[in-house]
């Protein structure tokens, strides 16, 4: 993430990378389409996403509400996907990697017996740190506490939508949780800070909470649906949220300093707790149901979107599991093309898989292919004619 305060030194991490390059393309907001099924070059987000000219105050309009956004469809089914994930993580051009992250393909064995869901589960998370590392860290450490240990979990014996929504409502208050317990470590300088993304997978329920630019996208029969909206002054409904409460958006940035206008931290930009600050910690909570068209879902920090487009992701993680339907490996790939894209930033990926191993495409041949075709006669004198002088 890119803020303008100045940061302090941390440990340098550096996770080797094999670069494959290609060339930088340009990353615009796509908004949301009603049409009939997109082709495969679309975004599909599920967002009202209008870009607004420059004539009417530049920015983007995007929803902030965090009621459930479910999405069902008549190819939606009883089976419940068999959860696989991989990740990985690259410092970048930076002297530091501020990114952490999460994954749990089983709550069950993780909680023991604090999950007493009637569904298998599953966690996932990205924390991408600015002023240094030590929130994300905090967070990152701590968070299966905030979420699960600490969080008043809804208990029931059916998921149902009334379930759903205390689940919602417990992730809203772990965000809020995790930010105070900020405030309240000593260890965590108060212009330290970190967005967030979180994934809970409940059978084939999704909740997806964000608070920042991290990203979630899914790829729904190769076409990437994005399931979260970025948090930046360049969102008009953010950017009104933000002057409403006496915050002010110079160079691009909240207060001319942060890129971002919600996070975990940052706590000298904030008033004190159970205030609405300008900078705000509370994230937008969606959920979705899977589908059997629903193949993978990628959890990234903004490295990677910043210089790829929710598609392009799309494209280059279903190519990799189509050749070795490893998630570990194609998220490796998906960090290490961004890379190649000249980004700035720190990047981390995770890749979680919702079809089996045995559950995938061919790929088709990539050996060229031939067509049988006849000579005229005076064209095969001409041929035996070269062979012969030969």
């Amino acid at each position: 993430m890119i803020v303008k305060s100045s940061t302090t030194a941390m440990k340098m991490v550096v996770v080797d990378a094999e670069i494959l390059c290609q060339p930088s393309v340009s990353v615009e907001y796509l908004g949301v389409s009603t049409a009939p099924p997109l082709a495969v070059d679309d975004d599909l987000e599920l967002f009202d996403v209008t870009t607004i000219s420059p004539s009417s105050d530049s920015g983007v309009r995007c929803s902030t509400s965090t009621q459930a956004s479910i999405i069902d469809s008549a190819r939606s089914s009883n089976v419940v996907p068999a959860i696989r994930s991989g990740s990985y993580t690259d410092i970048g051009p930076r002297r530091s990697n501020e990114d952490e992250h999460i994954r749990v393909d089983d709550l069950s064995t993780q909680l023991g017996s604090l999950y007493n869901w009637p569904l298998p589960g599953a966690f996932y998370a990205v924390f991408d740190g600015h002023g240094g590392s030590d929130a994300a860290a905090y967070v990152r450490t701590n968070a299966m506490r905030f979420f699960f240990e600490d969080a008043n979990l809804p208990q029931t014996s059916v998921v149902d939508q009334a379930f759903l929504e205390e689940l919602e409502s417990s992730h809203f208050r772990a965000f809020l949780n995790a930010d105070q317990a900020l405030a309240d470590e000593c260890t965590v300088d108060a212009y330290c800070g970190t967005t967030a993304i979180t994934a809970l997978v409940l059978g084939r329920h999704v909740v997806v909470a964000n608070a920042g630019d991290c990203r979630a996208v899914l790829c729904r029969k190769g076409v990437a649906v994005q399931l979260s909206q970025d948090h930046r002054p360049t969102c008009l409904v953010e950017r009104q949220r933000v002057e409403k409460l006496g915050g002010i958006i110079e160079y691009g940035c909240l207060n001319g300093d942060l890129a971002i206008t919600r996070a975990l931290g940052d706590w000298y930009m904030k008033l004190p707790f159970g205030s609405a600050s300008p900078l705000t910690a509370e994230p937008e909570v969606k959920q979705m149901l899977l589908t059997e068209d629903d193949e993978f879902m990628i959890l990234g920090c903004d490295g990677i979107w910043d210089v790829m487009s929710n598609q392009e992701a799309v494209n280059v993680v279903r190519r990799e599991l189509r050749m070795h339907n490893d998630p570990q490996q194609s998220a490796r790939e998906l960090v290490n093309q961004a890379l190649c894209k000249d980004t700035d930033d720190n990047l981390t990926a995770i890749v979680v898989c919702f079809t089996s191993p045995d559950h995938r495409s061919s790929v088709p041949s990539q050996r060229p292919r031939f067509r049988c075709c006849s000579l005229s006669e005076d064209a095969r004198k001409k041929l035996q004619s070269l062979l012969g002088s030969n």
